[in-house]
């Protein structure tokens, strides 16, 4: 008999994993508002030095702190961690930014928009096909986006500076050959160095919020390493015991939950002209989704034993 390939099939405990880790992103915002006095910068850093303890408890109880000093020996894997890190830090900082200044609606939108710019990136980067679904999903995408360039007379630069800086990480963090939360690890420690420097720095001209402000600043900053590493390595357990097509799915939880947040908590203005952009981009995620559905099932089904006679 010859080796069939292993079964793709959800469980019930990836799922638990993989929704727990979506609905702490999801009221990350609530957190985020709470920061939204201290600069972008410095919860940055504290998201970075906090997240080493956590990170490495988890490496340390796993048995996969040899991995991590494999990479540490391996320059050209130390390479390609610090892209990722600058990617990730970025990224962070948008969208630190964005929801301390109002733009929760403009985060959701970047997060919405990512999947399709992952599938254009695959297209233009990898060469791969893309499906007359896909095709349709990208080209509402690209318009939603022009209708609210021309609404407001400029690019929505803080959704399209999520989207990319999110989606470039993503492509590039596959091609870390380590496992995610070895690689996560990875990327905070080259950037602890910095982190610490720069939390420093603050503290000797004597604009530290961390035990210098009120203590309730110095507690949220110490909880920045718990709402980065937690999550992420809630969801890097929870991905592997789900089907791709199920994580493409429950990817939306997030971004649905920064929307409703936005909208009824912030109170941030959502008019006609972004019912329309949002309705698009839903129409294109509904496309986009149920394709993606009938490409698993369809790959499900030309799976068949094969024996030898």
């Amino acid at each position: 008999m010859k080796t069939l390939p292993k079964k793709n099939e959800d469980s019930l405990r990836g799922f638990g994993f993989a929704l727990t880790a979506y609905l702490l992103w999801g009221v990350l915002p609530l957190f985020m508002k709470a920061v939204a006095h201290i600069s972008p910068a410095e919860v940055i850093a504290h998201r970075v030095i906090w997240s080493i303890p956590i990170a490495g408890t988890v490496l340390w109880a796993t048995g996969r702190s040899a991995d991590l000093k494999a990479a540490l020996r391996n320059p050209k894997m130390l390479g390609m961690a610090a892209v990722t890190a600058a990617l990730i830090t970025v990224n962070w900082g948008i969208y630190v930014w964005a929801i301390g200044a109002g733009h929760a609606l403009d985060a959701a939108l970047g997060y919405y928009i990512n999947p399709l710019f992952s599938v254009f990136l695959g297209a233009v980067l990898l060469g791969e096909r893309l499906s007359r679904a896909q095709m349709a999903a990208i080209a509402l995408a690209a318009l939603a986006v022009a209708v609210l360039t021309f609404d407001a007379g400029k690019l929505p630069l803080t959704a399209l500076a999520l989207t990319v800086s999110w989606g470039f990480y993503a492509y590039l963090k596959k091609s870390l050959p380590i496992g995610p939360n070895q690689g996560f690890y990875l990327e905070i420690l080259i950037l602890l160095g910095p982190a610490l420097g720069y939390v420093g720095w603050l503290s000797w001209h004597g604009q530290s919020h961390f035990m210098a402000g009120t203590s309730k600043d110095t507690f949220l900053l110490l909880a920045c390493g718990l709402v980065t590493a937690v999550p992420l390595m809630i969801y890097a357990n929870g991905a592997k015991l789900l089907r791709l097509s199920t994580i493409g799915i429950m990817q939306y939880i997030a971004p649905t939950m920064i929307f409703l947040t936005a909208v009824f908590i912030f109170g941030e203005p959502f008019g006609q002209v972004k019912m329309i952009a949002f309705s698009m981009i839903w129409l294109a995620l509904v496309i986009y989704a149920t394709s993606m559905v009938s490409q698993a099932r369809a790959a499900t089904r030309a799976i068949v034993p094969i024996a030898d006679g």
